[in-house]
């Protein structure tokens, strides 16, 4: 073939250059046996020391969010679930009155049996526990605190059997069937008779569900107000953000900064300086009030009633959250270029119909997100409705607040947040299934 010349290999002079690359420590020098690195180490050791290294640097880099996740995250809830299905107290501290419960017909008056386990088991018990215990048993049945404590005052006075007259000498109550008929529904270590009593409803001392005492049912109506007043203040956000995100996202960027400045100040605001602000705008005597009765819209003696209300509520609230609303919308509208409304108007839709078929679609992930964040935060909220709504607007939050802080029924708050956590992952599902949460754009 022209152009190649074939010379015998043997008779040309050694290169240096082969030479040096014969002399490479990148192979062994035996070719059957394990390769070998620059230094000498087998390429397979030295692969698995490298993959090692990164391992352990993988989980230096991960260690730090992890425990910062385990601590306030996962076992702050773990406690919560726990603490709402826990009920062993009782059992710690009435564990010979319990077993006499079981063998007791429930109708009939406790025997002298029944009466010797429980002063064996409050004379056993430590005075700290026996206090925890009349505050645990008073959920059941009102007046188990003051008749626990009277008790552990006068065991002393009993000397010894018959213990049944002893003990109806120290309280009468002692007697009622009713209160030892409220065992039944402490005897097991484990209940759902948080989650019951969360929803107006309690075990008997069969363990049988029953509605409680008309007078005492508030949570349901609780729940609905809180849904109503988080869907309200939602939407309320959502009308008024979706105008101000579009606004932001189309103005020059010299207006758009200044506007956002405007979004962004309330988060430079003490919370609490917000609400009082609102709470000097919204009373009778108030600035808003003020000014509709200077301008003739209202009587001055049919100002408007908005503090302590479901109506200051949702106001006070929609101005709170608002920015949580914008800036998602906001973050999602500034990727859309304007083109595309331009290029739909070339081919002949109206600029309604445009933003409708072309603009509006392309913001629902930033709508999503904002919608969702509004609402977690408006369903737990606390410190607005504490302040602005009286006894109309209170929330849910607010009775976990007062079992935290005032009853100390602790196993009924964290019935109550578990059944808001699990709502909003109710919530979660529902989003995924309707718009997809890889769809959820938060900048």
């Amino acid at each position: 073939m022209a152009g190649l010349v074939f010379t015998d290999q043997s008779r040309l002079p050694p290169s240096p250059f082969l030479n040096n690359v014969s002399t490479m420590p990148t192979a062994s020098a035996n070719p059957a046996g394990p390769i070998l690195t620059v230094d000498g180490t087998p390429l397979k050791t030295s692969l698995e020391r490298s993959l090692k290294l990164s391992k352990l640097r993988a989980v230096g880099l991960v260690f730090p969010p992890l425990v910062f996740l385990i601590f306030l995250f996962v076992i702050p809830i773990g406690s919560l679930l726990t603490r709402s299905v826990d009920d062993s107290l009782s059992n710690k501290v009435l564990p010979r009155t319990l077993a006499a419960f079981e063998r007791w017909d429930k109708t009939s008056e406790p025997d002298e049996a029944m009466f010797e386990a429980l002063y064996l088991d409050m004379k056993a018990a430590e005075k700290l526990d026996l206090s925890k215990l009349g505050t645990r048993m008073n959920y059941e049945k009102s007046g188990w605190r003051s008749l626990v404590k009277i008790t552990t005052r006068g065991l002393k006075r009993i000397e010894g059997p018959p213990y049944k007259p002893a003990m109806l000498k120290l309280n009468k109550r002692w007697g009622d069937i009713a209160f030892w008929q409220s065992l039944g529904a402490m005897k097991d270590p484990v209940t759902f008779g948080y989650y019951l009593n969360a929803v107006d409803l309690k075990y008997d001392g069969n363990k049988n569900v029953m509605r409680v005492n008309k007078h005492r049912r508030i949570y349901q109506l609780l729940w609905w107000r809180t849904l109503l007043v988080s869907t309200i203040v939602t939407i309320g956000c959502l009308i008024l953000a979706y105008p101000v995100a579009h606004l932001l996202a189309t103005l020059p960027l010299r207006i758009s900064n200044l506007l956002m400045i405007c979004v962004l100040m309330p988060f430079w605001t003490s919370l609490l300086v917000r609400i009082v602000a609102w709470m000097i705008m919204l009373q009778q005597n108030g600035v808003i009030n003020d000014s509709l009765v200077s301008l003739g819209l209202l009587h001055d003696d049919n100002r408007l009633e908005m503090m302590y209300n479901f109506t200051g509520t949702v106001i006070v609230m929609i101005q709170i959250l608002l920015p949580f609303m914008i800036l998602p919308i906001y973050s999602v509208m500034k990727t859309i270029p304007p083109s595309y409304m331009k290029a739909a108007q070339n081919l002949g839709a109206t600029p309604a119909l445009a933003f409708l078929k072309v603009y509006l679609p392309q913001t629902i992930p930033g709508v999503g997100a904002g919608c969702i964040l509004v609402f977690i935060v408006a369903i737990g909220y606390y410190i607005t409705p504490e302040l602005v709504g009286g006894k109309d607007g209170r929330l849910i939050g607010n009775l976990i607040a007062h079992h935290m802080q005032h009853s100390l029924n602790w196993g009924l708050a964290a019935a109550m947040g578990a059944t808001l956590l699990a709502a909003i992952l109710i919530l979660y599902w529902v989003y995924d299934k309707l718009i997809g949460v890889d769809n959820m754009k938060m900048g």
